[in-house]
C-alpha cells in the first residue's frame, strides 16, 4: 500500500510539474518535442503522437519511425518511460537533461526556447515550480473544506513548549504554557505570536509545573525581536517521542520496539520529550543503550545498538496524534485563506530543517525514495495520501528552485542573470554547466538511496 501510493503521488507530481514547463511553451508558441512520464532510456512503455488527423501508439518501443518525427512537428510526442525516477519536457532549443549543444539546429528558429524573449523563457522554466506550489495550496485548500482541520488548544499541549532566546531572557523556561495574553486567553500558537509582537508590553499568563503565574514582558522584548527578526517566538510544541510507524530496516523494530511505545528513558536517564531522546541517541551514536519505554501503561526495557547516524529508524506521532484536539469545520471560501497560510507555513517548516542537512550527520540522514515512500501510511486514506502528496509538491517546489545546473534553478539563475546584465550565457557554457549539475545531482541521488539501503542492511544485521 505505501508503495501504490507513493507511484500515484510520484506520478501525479511529476506530471503536474512537466504540465507546467508545457502550458507556458504553448502559450508563448515554443515547441515542444516530446513529453514523458519517467525516463526513457533504451525504450519506452508507450509512445503517442497525433498526425495525419488521428492519434497514433506504439508500446514497447525503442526507436521512434522518422515520420513520427517529421510529421506535423508542432505536435508533441507523448510517452511513458520505465525508469520512475522524474520525467521531462523536452523542450525545442532548450540545453537540458534531453539534449546538449551539438543536438541543437544549427540555425535558431523562431519556434525554440533559445530565441524567445528573457523573460517568456524565465516563465517557461519556473512554470513547473509555479504549477507544484500552487497545486500543493489547492490541494490543501480542498482537504480543509472536506475533512476540515484538527487544531491542537495551546494549553492542551501538557508538557509545554520551546521557546526562542529573546523569550527564555524574559522569564519563560521551556515546558512553559502561555494561557493569556494582557488577560486575553489565547487558543492558536499562530495567534499567540502575532499578539506577542502586538502588543507593547504585554502581560502574560503562563502555567508552570502547577501553578499559574504572571510575566510582565519588557520595554526592551519588541525592539530585540525586530533587531533580530526570529522566524518565531515560540519554537515549537515539546512532545512524548510515540512510535507510530517504522523506517524500511528499523533498528528499533528489530529489537522489540512497537508502534504505540512511548520512549521515556535512555541509559536510565528520564527523556520526557522527543528531543531528549534524539539528543541522547546521537550522544550514543555506535554504541549499545538501554531504552525504556511504556507499552499499553507497563514499563519495559530494551537494549539496541544505535547507527552511526544516531537514528533507529522510526516515524513518530504527531502532536495532533498525541494531545486532546479540537475539530474545525470550513466552507469554501473560508479554506482558501487557511489552505494558503498552512502550505506557506509547511514551506517555511521545511526549509528552516534543511540546515539540519550541516550537521555532523545530516549526510547521513539523508534519503531517497525508499523513505519517502515510507512516509505514506500502511493503511489506505485519502486524508494522508492528499496531505502527502501536497507536502511532496511543496518540497519538490522548493528543490527544484535551488540554483543548481540541471534544475529549474539552474535555468532560472542563467536566465536573471541574463536579464540583469543583459549578456546571455553560451551554448556551450550553458552545456558544461548543464554536464557539471547532472553530476552533482546523480551523486546526490546515489548517496540518499545508498543511505536508505545502507540503513535496511543495518537494520537486516543488527
Amino acid at each position: 500500500m505505501k508503495a501504490l501510493a507513493f507511484f500515484l503521488s510520484l506520478s501525479l507530481l511529476i506530471i503536474t510539474h512537466e504540465f507546467g514547463h508545457l502550458g507556458l511553451a504553448k502559450l508563448f508558441k515554443t515547441r515542444v518535442l516530446r513529453f514523458y512520464m519517467f525516463f526513457n532510456w533504451k525504450f519506452s512503455i508507450l509512445k503517442a503522437k497525433k498526425f495525419d488527423g488521428k492519434w497514433h501508439f506504439l508500446f514497447f518501443n525503442a526507436n521512434t519511425p522518422k515520420e513520427w518525427e517529421e510529421k506535423e512537428p508542432d505536435n508533441t510526442l507523448w510517452g511513458i518511460g520505465w525508469i520512475p525516477l522524474g520525467g521531462y519536457c523536452d523542450i525545442a532549443g532548450m540545453i537540458d537533461e534531453t539534449k546538449s549543444e551539438d543536438k541543437l539546429e544549427s540555425v535558431p528558429q523562431p519556434w525554440e526556447y533559445r530565441t524567445k524573449p528573457a523573460w517568456q523563457r524565465l516563465l517557461i522554466i519556473s512554470g513547473g515550480v509555479l504549477v507544484n506550489f500552487v497545486s500543493a495550496l489547492l490541494i490543501y485548500t480542498f482537504i480543509f473544506a472536506h475533512w476540515g482541520k484538527d487544531e491542537l488548544p495551546l494549553r492542551n499541549a501538557s508538557l509545554g513548549y520551546e521557546y526562542h532566546q529573546i523569550l527564555l531572557d524574559e522569564g519563560l523556561r521551556n515546558g512553559d504554557i502561555i494561557y493569556a495574553v494582557n488577560s486575553e486567553e489565547m487558543y492558536n500558537l499562530d495567534v499567540l505570536n502575532k499578539r506577542l509582537l502586538l502588543e507593547k508590553t504585554p502581560e502574560l499568563t503562563v502555567k508552570r509545573g502547577d501553578s499559574l503565574i504572571t510575566l510582565q514582558l519588557s520595554d526592551n522584548f519588541i525592539a530585540r525581536t525586530l533587531k533580530e527578526q526570529p522566524q518565531a517566538l515560540i519554537n515549537g510544541i515539546r512532545t512524548p517521542f510515540v512510535v507510530k510507524d517504522f523506517m524500511p530496516g528499523s533498528v528499533a523494530a528489530n529489537a522489540g520496539v512497537a508502534v504505540g511505545d512511548s520512549v521515556v528513558s535512555i541509559n536510565h536517564t528520564p527523556t520526557p520529550i522527543f528531543s531528549s531522546v534524539t539528543t541522547a541517541l546521537s550522544e550514543n551514536a555506535g554504541d549499545s543503550v538501554t531504552i525504556g519505554f511504556f507499552r499499553s501503561g507497563t514499563y519495559h526495557e530494551l537494549t539496541l545498538k544505535v547507527p552511526s547516524n544516531g537514528k533507529i529508524g522510526v516515524q513518530l506521532k504527531s502532536p495532533l496524534e498525541i494531545f486532546h484536539v479540537e475539530h474545525r469545520s470550513y466552507n469554501f471560501f473560508q479554506a482558501i485563506p487557511a489552505g494558503i497560510s498552512h502550505g506557506w507555513q509547511t514551506l517555511t517548516t521545511y526549509v528552516s530543517s534543511l540546515k539540519l542537512l550541516f550537521t555532523k550527520n545530516g549526510a547521513q540522514s539523508l534519503g531517497g525514495f525508499i523513505s519517502i515512500g515510507s512516509i505514506f501510511p500502511s493503511e489506505w486514506s485519502w486524508q494522508n495520501f492528499w496531505d502527502i502528496t501536497a507536502l511532496l509538491g511543496i518540497i519538490l517546489a522548493f528543490m527544484n528552485i535551488i540554483p543548481i545546473p540541471g534544475l529549474d534553478g539552474g535555468h532560472i539563475m542563467f536566465t536573471l542573470w541574463e536579464i540583469i546584465t543583459r549578456r546571455k550565457p553560451s551554448d556551450k557554457f550553458l552545456t558544461i554547466a548543464q554536464n557539471i549539475g547532472m553530476a552533482l545531482l546523480l551523486a546526490l541521488l546515489v548517496l540518499a538511496n545508498g543511505n536508505d539501503i545502507w540503513r535496511l542492511l543495518q537494520g537486516l544485521f543488527n
